[in-house]
């Protein structure tokens, strides 16, 4: 199933408490990012201090609007050490995440071998509704699954509050 961002921002607005993410790749081939990557690897850097530059409204101002009121968005990655190229770019890109309101942390893979992490990465809305991100074996995403099963919601919660309480926040990883 393919989706937009539109239509995930229409998920994520009925969200009343909640919105988790979790990532375990350490590269992604997602559409739209390889020219800012390229542009990362090649030097460029953000101004942090002029919003303007970098705040995308269809990203940061949805996430903005949702934590202010009040549902808490939170997104784990599971990566391994040391890390990527690509991981080193996310972090720093992190910023505007964290500057939107969402609750970021890191958690290096050989600290995640006891867990049971699932074969895709996934978002978690409102403990009921489970959005499964299906990518290939490059990174490049392949489609969407969606469940609202019970039980595979909870174990998907469980399983994020497991990694969320080991990993380190945004703010104290340092790649």
């Amino acid at each position: 199933m393919s989706q937009s961002l539109a239509e995930f921002a229409d998920l994520l607005r009925q969200c009343e408490r909640s919105a988790v993410h979790l990532e375990t790749r350490d590269a992604y081939a997602v559409p739209g990012e390889h020219p800012a990557f390229d542009a990362w690897l090649a030097g460029e850097r953000k101004d942090w201090d002029d919003r303007s530059s970098w705040w995308r409204e269809d990203w940061h101002g949805l996430i903005q609007d949702m934590t202010a009121k009040g549902v808490a968005v939170r997104r784990a990655r599971v990566v391994g050490e040391p890390v990527s190229d690509y991981i080193k770019w996310e972090h720093y890109v992190t910023y505007g995440n964290v500057a939107c309101g969402e609750e970021v942390r890191w958690l290096p893979r050989r600290q995640a071998s006891d867990l049971l992490l699932p074969g895709n990465d996934f978002w978690l809305f409102d403990g009921k509704l489970v959005q499964f991100n299906v990518f290939d074996g490059d990174g490049r995403w392949m489609h969407t699954d969606f469940t609202d099963d019970a039980g595979v919601a909870a174990r998907c919660a469980d399983m994020f509050e497991a990694v969320w309480e080991r990993a380190v926040p945004h703010n104290k990883y340092n790649v």
